[in-house]
C-alpha cells in the first residue's frame, strides 16, 4: 500500500462568514526514493475557519486515486480530535447531535470527509500551528492566498 503524508490547513477572514480558503500538501516517496509533492488550494466567498480546516483534509483525500496508508497532519484540533478522541463516533451514534438540543456543525463536510477517508488507513496527527514547521507554514500560505485570491467559489454549506 502506498504511504502518503498529507498536511492541511484552513483559513477564514472575518470568521465566521468571511472569505476563506484551504491548503493541502500531499507527499509520496516512490520506489527509487524520489519525493513527489502536490499542492492543493481553493478559496471560498463566505465560509468559516472550521469548514476550511475540513475542506483541506477532504480535498487531499479525494485527490488520492487508490487506497493508501495516510498520515494526515493538521493544526486543527477540531479536525484531529474528532478522530483521535472518537468524537465522530459519538456524533454518528447520536444522529449528528452533540447534545439533545445541539446539532453537530458542518455535518455536510463531516459526512464528505468520512466518505473520502473510507478507502484509506489514516493516522490523524496534530501539529502546532504557526510554529515554523515548513509544510504547515506552506499550507497556511496556500490557504490564506486562496482566501485573498479573488478566485472564490461558493461554499454551499456556509
Amino acid at each position: 500500500m502506498t504511504h502518503v503524508t498529507i498536511y492541511t490547513d484552513g483559513s477564514a477572514r472575518k470568521n465566521p462568514a468571511g472569505p476563506g480558503g484551504y491548503g493541502a500538501i500531499l507527499e509520496v516517496t516512490d520506489a527509487s526514493g524520489t519525493l513527489h509533492t502536490r499542492e492543493l488550494s481553493q478559496g471560498y466567498v463566505r465560509t468559516t475557519n472550521n469548514r476550511m480546516e475540513l475542506m483541506g483534509a477532504i480535498a487531499a483525500l479525494e485527490a488520492l486515486k487508490m487506497p493508501c496508508e495516510v498520515e494526515l497532519w493538521s493544526d486543527s484540533q477540531y479536525l484531529i480530535n474528532a478522530f483521535t478522541q472518537r468524537w465522530i463516533e459519538g456524533w454518528i451514534k447520536k444522529n449528528w447531535m452533540r447534545t439533545k438540543t445541539e446539532p453537530v456543525k458542518n455535518v455536510d463536510l463531516w459526512k464528505r470527509l468520512l466518505q473520502a477517508a473510507a478507502p484509506h488507513q489514516i493516522t490523524w496527527k496534530w501539529i502546532r500551528g504557526h510554529n515554523g514547521h515548513p509544510q504547515n507554514e506552506r499550507c497556511d500560505q496556500l490557504a490564506t492566498s486562496a482566501a485573498d485570491s479573488g478566485h472564490l467559489i461558493e461554499d454551499p454549506g456556509a
